[in-house]
């Protein structure tokens, strides 16, 4: 019986590999991106879906790899680099003991510490991050190798990328390979490649230290606080600031990251003293407080004083501000923020004496109802701070929020401290406060605090300057001119107004959504822990018919053309779009769980049959316009937060637009043209 008219049968050439009879159907659609990359590697067009393909392109380039030949061994790395990024093609190489050679080549030094290796660490790292295979696989003398390339002085930046990038992968992905990295890799070799000119060697050095610290084995209490020391010691942070945050290049968004890291866990080494309740039958600790009474009564050089009489002591701890004059220790129980109040107050009376006395005794000698009780304010201080650095808390994938001024000091932490006491003080003299208004005062503070950060100030001197400029009478200003951006019209007629033209205003919002799907957006990959930049863009079709989606090998510059994405899904297919713990990319990986901002961020369009399309949106904004224009897309209620302060914004300009009209106000076309160079931004409109 002669084969249908369909099939054809070709031979397909390998290098280092004999010929092989195919047969090809020619009205099968085209192959995985993978498969047809490995093609036309080869100069060679295939057109068939049938799954061998995979095995039978694994097993050659396994063939090839192992082959005697040193540049045909080289040309199958090189490709095996390229195509370890298919899952499908990844799960048949690996299936075929794959990531085991690749790992012998290393171990064995057979391929030196050029190209070869450079492809080979590439393909093994692609590989591993598809979590096909643990990483508890990995043995010893691999992890040494590695780490031998980190040790090396003169190495090739690309092996030292990978080999860093490994190192990170190991240390994120298994407890017991922790321990191994550990004893082969230390902060003192790493620090060595934060002083060089490739900002990407830099950071994933600081990744690679960043998981050492974040994975510190729980069960070892002391393993933190001796991290903290070692990196002390190795003066970390004087090098992060002046080779990185001073250096001459621009910071990127994922070194800004690993900054950010670093600083959420460094400041959680405050947490085991933020949730230590003071024992107040621990003589140490009580004469902690003594030591903070004799320093602002008693003078330097007079002894502690212990044998005063207790009454004294009482009117002392009261002129401190404790709560509990009789016995202060009282006051520290509660967590938190526990003893590091305690910690912060004693730092403060110590390192800067004046300012401690001054104002325990400035306050000490006003009338009673407007002291400011210096022992209050510094727990409730203590506490804010906490909660407005997030002491404790894990480090949020995708945030960038570093502050540059906590890399200036080696006592950050206590001398952010010693600035916001005095901020308070200043504040509570300004608003005239009494003990009626303790939390007023801090809730003006807490303004005047978070204002300052967002401002990302460079020094704490800079600090200190912009906390001066932000005085109780411009929080006030500040308050009022947004209440005036924000006004509420309330009488009848206007919320009839509203109600008219707030359709009309929904469907504009709907229309700038869906155009905005119609453009795309790039979604970055959270195929594993290590933050290897990889991508995905998505757009709209433009007759709002075909979502259109595809893989990018980096970050697109402006809209990616629709020929370049190679999948798609037909809006009719859509079942629902789910968010947050909703999202099956959520419920798979339950490390995610963890994480508030990525949970925050994630979304996944559900489609027949049952398949899913997983998002993390790279930030807030972008999360809300593409949940809108989905929810748009399938006729449904655009509910995020973005839609309802964009819905009050255009409303309120509508509404104005409206009654300047009733007044028979004439409004410009076009805006008054502004000065190259304006003196003043004050503009007015004359209605003359």
């Amino acid at each position: 019986m002669p084969p249908p008219s369909d099939i054809v049968k070709v031979a397909i050439e390998w290098p280092g590999a004999n010929a092989q009879l195919m047969e090809i159907d020619q009205v099968t659609p085209a192959p995985h991106p993978a498969v047809s990359a490995l093609a036309e590697a080869n100069g060679r067009t295939m057109f068939t879906t049938d799954m061998c393909m995979y095995a039978r392109a694994a097993r050659q380039l396994l063939d090839r790899i192992q082959s005697h030949g040193i540049d045909a061994r080289l040309e199958a790395l090189k490709e095996l680099a390229k195509l370890s990024a298919d899952p499908t093609f990844a799960t048949e190489f690996i299936s075929m003991e794959g990531i085991g050679t690749l790992a012998r080549l290393v171990e064995s030094g057979y391929c030196g510490f050029g190209e070869m290796l450079a492809f080979t660490l590439t393909a093994f790292l692609e590989l591993m991050d598809h979590g096909i295979v643990s990483w508890d696989l990995i043995s010893l003398s691999f992890i040494k190798q590695i780490a031998g390339y980190v040790n090396q002085p003169m190495v090739d930046v690309s092996i030292l990328q990978r080999s860093l990038a490994i190192l990170e992968s190991m240390v994120l992905n298994s407890h017991s390979l922790y321990h191994r990295v550990a004893q082969e890799i230390t902060v003192g070799q790493l620090i060595g490649h934060l002083q060089v000119s490739n900002q990407e060697i830099q950071t994933y050095a600081i990744a690679l230290i960043n998981a050492l610290f974040l994975k510190a084995p729980e069960d070892r209490r002391q393993v933190s606080t001796e991290m903290a020391s070692t990196l002390a010691q190795k003066h970390l942070r004087s090098i992060i600031l002046n080779h990185v945050i001073r250096g001459n290049r621009p910071i990127k968004a994922e070194m800004a990251h690993q900054l950010y890291v670093l600083q959420v866990l460094t400041f959680n080494l405050l947490e085991e003293r933020m949730m230590t309740k003071m024992d107040p039958s621990d003589q140490a600790q009580r004469d902690i407080i003594f030591e903070l009474r004799r320093i602002a009564f008693d003078g330097e050089n007079d002894p502690s004083g212990t044998e005063k009489r207790k009454a004294m002591y009482t009117k002392d701890y009261k002129m401190l501000g404790f709560t509990n004059h009789v016995n202060p220790a009282m006051d520290f129980t509660q967590t938190p923020p526990g003893m590091l109040a305690l910690d912060n107050m004693l730092y403060l009376a110590k390192l800067h004496q004046d300012t401690y006395i001054r104002i325990v005794l400035e306050n000490s000698s006003r009338e009673d109802k407007h002291e400011c009780p210096f022992g209050r304010c510094a727990i409730e201080l203590t506490r804010m701070l906490c909660e407005i650095l997030q002491v404790g808390e894990l480090p949020n994938e995708g945030c960038n929020d570093y502050h540059p001024m906590f890399f200036t000091h080696d006592r950050a932490w206590e001398e952010f401290f010693c600035v916001c006491i005095q901020l308070l003080n200043k504040t509570w003299k300004e608003m005239r406060a009494t003990a009626e208004d303790f939390n007023k005062v801090m809730q003006v503070v807490r303004e005047q605090i978070t204002r300052t950060l967002a401002m990302k100030p460079s020094s704490l001197d800079q600090l200190k300057g912009k906390l001066r400029g932000l005085s109780y009478s411009e929080i006030l200003r500040l308050r009022q001119s947004e209440r005036m951006s924000q006004d509420d019209f309330q009488s009848p007629p206007i919320i009839e107004l509203r109600e008219r033209i707030q359709p009309e205003i929904l469907e504009l919002i709907k229309q700038q959504r869906l155009n905005r799907l119609c453009e795309g957006s790039c979604f970055r990959k959270l195929g594993n822990r290590r933050r290897q930049e990889k991508f995905w863009f998505c757009r709209l079709s433009l007759n709002h018919k075909v979502l259109h989606y595809g893989d990018l090998d980096e970050s697109p510059q402006g809209e990616v053309p629709f020929e370049l994405l190679t999948d798609k899904i037909p809006v009719s297919d859509i079942k629902s779009v789910v968010t947050g713990k909703d999202c099956p990319h959520m419920k798979e990986k339950s490390a995610l769980k963890q994480n508030k901002e990525v949970l925050e961020q994630a979304f996944s369009i559900l489609y027949d049959p049952d398949e899913n399309l997983n998002f993390v949106a790279p930030n807030k904004y972008e999360y809300c316009i593409w949940t809108d224009g989905l929810c748009a897309l399938l006729g449904r209620e655009m509910g995020s937060d973005l839609t309802r302060s964009d819905l009050d914004t255009l409303i309120s300009m509508e509404m104005k637009l409206r009654l300047l009209d009733l007044e028979n106000i004439t409004i410009p076309e076009a805006p008054p043209p502004v000065p190259k160079e304006p003196s003043t931004y004050n503009f007015t409109y004359n209605y003359g």
